[in-house]
């Protein structure tokens, strides 16, 4: 698709008239209408206005003429996948798994192909393949070949630590140790907990990224515990066998 039929796709779809949308990115609507009749482009400043309002990229908005890739795991993005910075806006460079509101969530590349191997090795790769591919493919990619660029000083990873010790330290019974926490991203919304002193709320955000882990446990066959946390609160579940819905056993508020 070419920008005007993707800005009037999205557009109509979003039930915006040409004066609606021209309010929301500060120009007006005689400049929408050339836009959507092919006459001009809208400028960078303007691109990243409408990419906030859309919820898409910029490649898209220009009718995705390059094929984008996470720059830290080599992912293939789409829109919806798209890393956030800290104000929001989406970053074109990176997946929300690795890069999250604004942080770098992986310092460490062997941690990042123990967590890529798995997913490869479900679309077909063996372990050995999967592993060769992603030590060959990550040296190559921005991020890491910038890392002591980009770098926080290790600040996450030691906010990761911090978390784990805390983790472990609350003693639930059976629940094996943590050992790693990943970035997670959820499908969890529809979840509600009702959490001590009888609050409602509802795990995990689909817009937010969180730290978590599932735990292979010896307390039964087919059942294993669950870990998210962030900055404000640690949440231990269980799960059942088939992945039932999780029984929240643990919060607390940090």
């Amino acid at each position: 698709m070419k920008t005007k039929d993707v800005i009037y796709d999205l557009r109509t779809k979003s039930g915006m008239s040409q004066d609606d949308l021209a309010e929301k990115v500060f120009v007006t609507r005689q400049a929408v209408s050339r836009w959507e009749k092919g006459e001009t482009v809208p400028n960078t400043e303007t691109l990243k206005l409408l990419s906030n309002v859309f919820n898409v990229s910029i490649n898209t908005l220009l009718g995705s003429p390059q094929k984008l890739i996470c720059q830290c795991c080599g992912m293939p993005l789409e829109d919806e996948i798209i890393g956030r910075n800290s104000d929001g806006s989406l970053n074109e460079e990176y997946c929300k798994w690795c890069y999250a509101d604004g942080t770098y969530t992986y310092g460490d590349m062997d941690e990042l192909i123990d967590v890529c191997v798995p997913h490869m090795v479900k679309e077909g790769f063996t372990q050995e393949q999967a592993r060769a591919y992603m030590k060959e493919k990550l040296p190559n990619l921005n991020y890491w070949k910038k890392y002591e660029e980009l770098s926080d000083d290790g600040q996450f990873e030691e906010f990761k630590k911090t978390l784990i010790d805390e983790i472990n330290s609350l003693g639930i019974d059976d629940m094996p140790r943590v050992e790693k926490l990943n970035a997670l991203v959820g499908k969890y919304v529809n979840l509600e907990y009702t959490l001590p002193g009888g609050e409602k709320v509802r795990f995990l955000d689909d817009n937010a990224t969180y730290l978590g882990n599932q735990l292979a446990s010896e307390i039964a066959e087919g059942v294993c515990f669950g870990v998210l946390a962030n900055m404000d609160f640690i949440l231990i579940c269980t799960y059942g066998e088939g992945g039932s819905d999780p029984e929240l056993i643990l919060y607390k508020k940090r």
